[in-house]
């Protein structure tokens, strides 16, 4: 695919936002929607102004950007090392996955009271909420893409001489690679989910505490542009993770949407 056909790709993303953007701005303008309950995009990129030149908006944006990588590398890590076990072996699995079900169920604000109780009002129930809602899509999806490996692979794979971890790095891994990528983009996107419920924790700084600052003064623009700056930065990291599936997995010849 040449460099103009994905920049045309990408320019095509961008259509459906500028025309809601502009159908905002004419709704809000003509009267039909009050500007207190939904100010125009043309507001709202005052009030980014004004956040980004006090060095509010940065510092907002950092500390949660910290809280947000340090609890899916540490949730994304348990569920690789738990779903490498659950996975290649049904005996584990027959043990634990139940339980990761259930507790998979909780929602997010359900796990708050406790961590308070457990573990304070400092960053560790914060960062511990967020592991929590990365660690699940991590899991189901490594654990689907190492049962799912097609048994002629491993079976070739024995014939070769293939044993224990050479087995699984020339075998298990490349074959769930897929599936891994897929978890790792979904978990990424439930830390920033989780996120939100988790800097309710006591937080006096973040997006979290940026939203709940709007609602309590009443700002729905501090709101709504904490709402855009949590979409921009999960589609970011989202694009980062994509790009390197692309570059790990080119050797794949998929379905790419061209074809009959």
């Amino acid at each position: 695919m040449s460099t103009l056909s994905i920049a045309a790709g990408q320019a095509r993303g961008w259509v459906l936002p500028l025309a809601l953007l502009a159908l905002w701005e004419v709704v809000v303008q003509a009267g039909w929607v009050g500007a207190n309950l939904l100010p125009p995009p043309s507001e709202l990129v005052h009030t980014l102004h004004d956040l980004a030149t006090d060095g509010a908006l940065l510092g907002h944006i950092g500390i949660s950007t910290l809280r947000v990588l340090a609890g899916f590398a540490i949730g994304a890590s348990l569920a690789l090392l738990v779903g490498a076990v659950v996975g290649l072996s049904r005996q584990v699995e027959a043990y634990l996955d139940p339980t990761f079900q259930a507790l998979r169920a909780i929602p997010s604000l359900a796990w708050v009271p406790l961590l308070l109780l457990w573990l304070g009002i400092d960053e560790a129930p914060k960062i511990t909420l967020i592991a929590i809602g990365a660690f699940f899509p991590v899991y189901l999806n490594f654990v689907a893409g190492i049962q799912n490996v097609d048994r002629k692979l491993v079976e070739v794979g024995g014939i070769f001489g293939l044993k224990g971890r050479e087995l699984v790095a020339r075998i298990f891994l490349p074959a769930t690679l897929p599936n891994l990528f897929t978890g790792l983009r979904s978990g990424l996107s439930l830390a920033w989910m989780f996120l939100v419920a988790a800097e309710l924790i006591a937080a006096t700084r973040g997006l979290g505490y940026l939203l709940t600052d709007g609602r309590e003064t009443a700002r729905a623009d501090l709101v709504i542009v904490a709402i855009i700056v949590l979409a921009l930065l999960g589609k970011l990291s989202d694009s980062l993770l994509q790009h390197a599936e692309k570059r790990l997995l080119g050797w794949r010849d998929v379905f790419d949407g061209r074809a009959a």
